[in-house]
């Protein structure tokens, strides 16, 4: 089973959707993620994450607000933006790095 480390860590961006289950806003974005890890298939990677189900990881990047979308390139945070977004501002960020 991959660890949120080992998707992180690849070459290709992964775009990390942080999230929670009470939160209108991360709810209102949720068919925006899931349209746009379609869309990037094989050129990047989406992940959503549950603040409440994996507080360390929250933890470990200071996520203070949700939701929170960061995009890791082989470990590293090369881009973070919290509350809602356009749903082409994103995609187009999240492929500019592909």
């Amino acid at each position: 089973m991959e660890t949120f480390k080992d998707i992180i860590s690849g070459d290709k961006p992964v775009l990390v959707d942080f999230h929670a289950e009470w939160c209108g806003p991360c709810k209102a974005m949720n068919p925006v993620i899931a349209a746009i890890g379609t869309e990037v298939q094989g050129k990047a990677r989406v992940l959503k994450l549950d603040i409440d189900r994996n507080q360390a990881i929250s933890n470990q990047f200071q996520v203070q607000a949700v939701p929170t979308f960061m995009i890791f390139k082989n470990g590293s945070v090369i881009w973070r933006h919290s509350g809602m977004i356009d749903k082409q501002q994103l995609k187009q960020r999240l492929l500019s790095y592909s």
